[in-house]
């Protein structure tokens, strides 16, 4: 990337940041003969109070930022639309710094529950329910995205053994119940504290309330009133919202950001399948990037190259302060899974790439000319290409095409081979913990597509450090444990996001990658595969981890 390029994305940053929190909730965009284009404050209105909405996007992508602050204000001013179930399938938070995502929503009174995936950006919201103003409710994103495409055919639930054996089943744990206030249902409308999960022979029933509204982010509408999708980074479940919501006799929210000519063949929402359509031009493709500017090389036409591409979003992340520095001990754990992919999983096979520390994998397999032996996609239903790190989570680099996420859970269903993951615990029968850091709904991160793609994968790479707060440095292939915290390998995990027994009934291959040595689940349990140069086995490994460690002789 050149200076020039580089000074363009600095200053486009620094203006977003600048005016980022700046808003007109009373714009007004109307067509003549058209009575579905209208304002924000008016299209929120049309929420009355205790319905069901959802909301799809993914990370910093399909944002309706201009609805979100209408919503508040309106709520504020009137107290209406109250007690709202709020159905989010993945993370649209801001981690309570970012204005304009669904933390907008975090005001005592206007949502009663929450059902998503994943809470980690959602601190507004977590803070309300750590307080016991509201109910969060967990179901996995893959099985989100499977309800609201029954929900079209009319049906509220689903069967599956996806969850069986992890805190999803309530032989095991909390079922979806991830926080409920005690006392809660003397308080608000709270309607689903029975929980949402059941048992179902050897599957698992989720279930899912009515949609009343569907709130969508598209690129564009044309005077009809019809929605297109074009340059968008990702289109997640919307499709199939809209199509719920209308065959429940609800309504369609289209928050959009350009106006276009009629292209009949293009069309993804007909006219008569949207009830308000709000035309805002700062409305995002993508975090920061409008849909009247989008940044192409996240959409499925891109032209240009992948690399140019990664500069791009690496920079973007590196001056929005989201993607941290990589240390060479990180980096060793990216290369070892890269070479056990190798080993492990075919050419042109599917590969799932999680978010954080496995994004580095991308980088990696670049670096070695392996990223064309690989077909890689996201669970926002981006196919090829390279995932997008950090912000653009969700979206990839010059995909090849862009799906749903249904059909991007049913395609991970059937064809899936590998996925890399992170992790938070690990424990002596192969469980891992993936989404509980802690006590209380602060430390509730839930678990997005982690419990879908780990079930559905044939082999399945955990990639991440060997404790918490330490410090081990890699220098010339010698690995030293500068400091020790706390391990992360222990006798029992908090919470069973991964189930070690239920990967071994599947025949599973499952690999556990750290930067001092990396198992792999057996019959026998966690054994030792490879140890780093450098690490005393007895007293880096076997005496500090609580884990049960298999040697082989």
């Amino acid at each position: 990337m050149n200076l020039l390029s580089s000074a363009r994305i600095m200053k486009h940053i620094f203006q977003y940041r600048l005016h980022w929190n700046e808003r007109d909730t009373h714009y007004q965009y109307k067509i003549p003969g058209s009575p579905k284009f209208m304002g924000p404050r008016d299209a929120v209105k049309l929420i009355k109070d205790k319905e069901t909405v959802i909301v799809c996007g993914i990370g910093g992508n399909q944002r309706i930022s201009i609805l979100s602050w209408a919503l508040r204000e309106v709520f504020e001013e009137t107290h209406h639309p109250q007690n709202l179930t709020l159905i989010t399938a993945a993370g649209l938070g801001g981690r309570g710094k970012v204005p304009g995502t669904l933390e907008e929503w975090a005001v005592e009174g206007l949502v009663s529950e929450v059902i998503c995936s994943h809470f980690e950006t959602y601190r507004a919201i977590m803070e309300m329910a750590e307080e016991g103003k509201l109910a969060v409710h967990c179901i996995p994103l893959g099985i989100m995205a499977a309800l609201v495409k029954a929900a079209v055919k009319g049906e509220q639930s689903v069967t599956s053994t996806t969850g069986v054996g992890t805190f999803c089943d309530p032989r095991v744990d909390c079922g979806s119940e991830v926080f409920v206030p005690k006392h809660y249902s003397s308080k608000v409308d709270n309607r689903y504290s029975k929980g949402l999960i059941t048992v179902d022979g050897d599957k698992l029933r989720y279930q899912m309330p009515k949609i009343d509204v569907a709130m969508i982010n598209a690129p564009a509408a044309d005077a009809e009133g019809n929605i297109y999708i074009e340059n968008c980074s990702t289109i997640c479940e919307s499709k199939e919202a809209a199509l719920a919501a209308k065959r429940n006799g609800g309504k369609v929210i289209v928050n959009i950001g350009k106006l276009i000519e009629k292209k009949p063949d293009q069309i993804f929402l007909t006219a008569d399948q949207v009830d308000a359509i709000v035309y805002y031009p700062e409305t995002e493709q993508t975090c920061s990037r409008r849909h009247d500017d989008p940044m192409l090389c996240l959409t499925d036409h891109f032209e240009g190259d992948v690399e140019s591409g990664l500069e791009t979003v690496r920079l973007m992340n590196k001056l929005g302060g989201i993607t941290p520095k990589r240390s060479k001990a990180q980096m060793c754990i990216a290369e070892e899974c890269a070479d056990l992919m190798q080993q492990y999983v075919a050419p042109k096979s599917y590969v799932n790439i999680g978010i954080g520390l496995p994004e580095l994998i991308c980088d990696t397999l670049q670096k070695k000319g392996l990223l064309s032996n690989y077909t890689l996609f996201t669970e926002g239903g981006v196919i090829g290409g390279v995932p997008a790190p950090g912000m653009f989570f969700g979206a990839a680099v010059k995909p090849d095409k862009i799906i749903s996420s249904p059909e991007v859970f049913e395609l991970a269903n059937e064809r899936l081979e590998a996925t890399v993951l992170g992790f938070l615990q690990i424990d002596s029968e192969g469980n891992v913990n993936a989404s509980k850091r802690g006590e209380g709904a602060l430390n509730y991160v839930g678990p997005g597509g982690f419990i879908d793609l780990s079930c559905a994968a044939k082999t399945v790479f955990f990639v991440g450090a060997w404790m918490a707060k330490g410090e081990v440095h890699t220098s010339h292939g010698v690995t030293e444990i500068k400091k020790r915290g706390i391990p992360k390998f222990v006798d029992k995990v908090d919470q069973i996001t991964f189930s070690g027994q239920q990967a071994l009934k599947a025949g599973q291959n499952v690999f556990y990658i750290t930067d001092v040595g990396t198992f792999k689940l057996t019959s026998e349990g966690m054994t030792l595969i490879k140890i780093r140069e450098g690490i005393d086995l007895q007293k880096d490994i076997l005496d500090y981890s609580p884990m049960k460690i298999i040697v082989p002789h």
